[in-house]
């Protein structure tokens, strides 16, 4: 009997040790499917937060009568002929402007003007060896050639895995805005009944912050993007349209997009105008952020989203450093929600213990 006893002690340990390999294996096996397909859920990431930035129009048109496939068909349209007239008039602008710009840099440098720029630099700050600190980045890059080959290789293939990945996520997008209330419902049935009701309330919530959210970006960006191609157009300011664009752009970035397209249209204005073009441009885009910070994003993103400050920098952070871009735009309506459920559902259940 001692002996049986023994051989199923042996057999129980043999059995829990076979069982938590396969479950570590199964873990493991998971998390590197996810680490494979990180580019796929980022697509698909992606075009569920379009397709929920969209969905606050369509359920617009819906209220007027129209047939959701009406207002999805309307809102793509629409969308797709905005596009082609700015494709059409700020592509041919852009372009001639980019080559412009190539050419006064090539000019820049041609004419010698870069040595009296040089010298002047080299008389405002004595104590910086500036020819040995160009010497060494010269022999930095002679040392990297092969690297540099390899990046720009790697430049231009991003750029067709980038064209092709914005091909990807209209067609995702356009498939999640024509599904996204049988989705809805698919994830709702998935919940007892008991509970569902709010569940559904919950969701909605969430899914319409983040819609306004993405609009109100939008909106904050078209904002600076028009501004920006105003002033610069009225100050004199080398290719005002290809700035306005980088400002556009750099602003559907939250926290830190409107500062860093602000510093490189700063930036670029000092080298291809004056010190007293840019300094304008300067004061232009601190005065602007001031506004857009405690006037137009109150106004515009509060009805979106109710985010502390603090909340909103930690998320945009941490956002950022694990799904770059597209992780900086989801976290602050990915931290809203988080506090919404904490508000609706953990609040109320901690407070009936």
């Amino acid at each position: 009997m001692h002996a049986r006893g023994g051989d199923v002690k042996v057999q129980n340990a043999f059995r829990v040790g076979l069982v938590g390999t396969l479950g570590v294996g199964l873990g493991i096996l998971i998390l590197t499917s996810i680490v494979s397909l990180s580019t796929i859920l980022t697509y698909i990431g992606a075009a569920l937060f379009v397709a929920l930035g969209l969905e606050p129009i369509i359920g617009f048109l819906e209220r007027r009568k129209l047939p959701r496939w009406a207002a999805i068909l309307i809102v793509f349209v629409a969308l797709l002929v905005l596009l082609g007239l700015l494709v059409w008039a700020l592509i041919p602008v852009i372009s001639t402007q980019a080559t412009s710009l190539v050419s006064k840099i090539t000019d820049f440098v041609k004419k010698g003007t870069y040595q009296d720029w040089y010298a002047g630099l080299k008389h405002q700050f004595p104590a910086i060896d500036f020819d040995k600190t160009l010497q060494d980045v010269w022999s930095n890059i002679q040392h990297s050639a092969g690297d540099i080959g390899a990046g720009i290789l790697s430049v231009g293939l991003g750029i067709i895995s980038g064209v092709f990945g914005v091909l990807i996520v209209l067609i995702l997008t356009i498939y999640f805005t024509a599904s996204l209330p049988n989705m809805k419902r698919a994830a709702y049935e998935l919940v007892p009944a008991s509970k569902r009701a709010r569940f559904a309330d919950i969701a909605e919530q969430i899914s319409d912050s983040v819609g306004k959210y993405v609009m109100g970006q939008v909106g904050l960006a078209l904002v600076n993007g028009i501004l920006s191609a105003v002033f610069l157009t009225i100050i004199g300011a080398p290719f005002p349209l290809l700035l306005a664009a980088i400002a556009f752009l750099f602003s559907l970035i939250p926290l830190i997009g409107t500062l860093s397209g602000s510093v490189i249209i700063v930036l670029l204005s000092l080298l291809l105008a004056s010190p007293l073009t840019a300094l304008v441009a300067a004061i232009y885009y601190v005065v602007y952020m001031q506004v857009e910070a405690y006037v137009l994003s109150p106004r515009i993103m509060n009805r979106a989203v109710s985010v502390p400050g603090a909340v909103v920098v930690v998320a945009a952070l941490a956002g950022g450093s694990l799904l770059g871009i597209l992780g900086a735009l989801i976290a602050i309506p990915v931290a809203a929600s988080i506090l919404l459920v904490i508000k609706q559902v953990v609040v109320p259940r901690q407070n009936e213990l």
